[in-house]
């Protein structure tokens, strides 16, 4: 957990020559992008523009990402820990995925716009009246056969640990589709998940000037784990049971951590 004291130092801190050159070409990556992705989206055809932006902010942002196991390219729903805001610059990139968000994101200046264009799907946890629209708009997604992630903590995490599971977040693929697959993901960034993971009372803003601002590359192993057996599937709280089991395991395993050593 970070410390109010830490939080709040992290918020005021100034604005370092290092943030600014990452942000500024972030800023060059999407004025680069923006008008081909456009032209697109003109076309009705997807834009593989979304994924070279993610790929590309990651890559400023300092992630040096490898992966593990073997990544479902269709039909799936991934399953995954939450850390960060560079979690979805990663699985955004590296496995072309649409996200299940909090409907503020939506909302939010840019980032919003940007959220639209990886066709994100939000969901209201408070609106209980809108839960069978938002489970529509998630099976909607997932009938098109594009990789969609849920990051069923509801929020971030430590990265070397697991929140609850929300086990309502999975109505949506219930009954399961016949095609689909559920596959947990466990996004590992080694001994440094305590220094990336963005935690209260930090702000977002304070988390992103921070991360921007590392000299030290930001090392990602995205471990794919296998799919849950189809008998995991039948409700609910066995797919998040099931989930939170397989990642939980994969954060036990010694070799975990160790792969950023090699």
């Amino acid at each position: 957990m970070v410390s109010p004291s830490i939080a709040s130092a992290t918020d005021r801190a100034s604005i370092t020559w290092r943030t600014v050159a990452r942000l500024t070409l972030m800023v060059l990556a999407l004025l680069f992008l923006i008008v081909p992705h456009l032209l697109y989206r003109a076309a009705g055809r997807p834009s593989p523009m979304v994924m070279a932006f993610l790929n590309a902010a990651g890559w400023i942002a300092g992630l040096r990402i490898r992966t593990t196991g073997t990544r479902l390219r269709r039909d799936v729903l991934f399953v995954s820990n939450h850390v960060s805001w560079l979690d979805i610059l990663a699985l955004g990139g590296a496995a072309r995925s649409a996200f299940v968000s909090k409907a503020e994101v939506g909302t939010t200046p840019l980032v919003g716009w940007l959220a639209d264009q990886n066709h994100t799907i939000y969901i209201q946890r408070e609106a209980k009246r809108e839960i069978h629209n938002q489970a529509n708009d998630l099976r909607n997604a997932l009938a098109r056969g594009r990789p969609v992630t849920l990051f069923p903590e509801g929020t971030t995490g430590p990265g070397d640990g697991l929140l609850p599971f929300r086990a309502s977040l999975f109505q949506a693929v219930i009954p399961t589709p016949p095609n689909l697959r559920v596959q947990p993901v466990f996004l590992d960034y080694g001994a440094e998940a305590g220094d990336i993971a963005w935690l209260d009372p930090e702000s977002g803003l304070g988390n992103f000037k921070r991360l921007l601002a590392r000299k030290r590359p930001i090392l990602l192993t995205i471990h794919y784990l296998d799919p849950l057996p189809d008998a995991a599937e039948h409700d609910r709280k066995a797919i998040s049971e099931a989930a939170r089991a397989a990642i939980a395991g994969e954060i036990a395993r010694p070799s975990a951590a160790a792969l950023h050593r090699l």
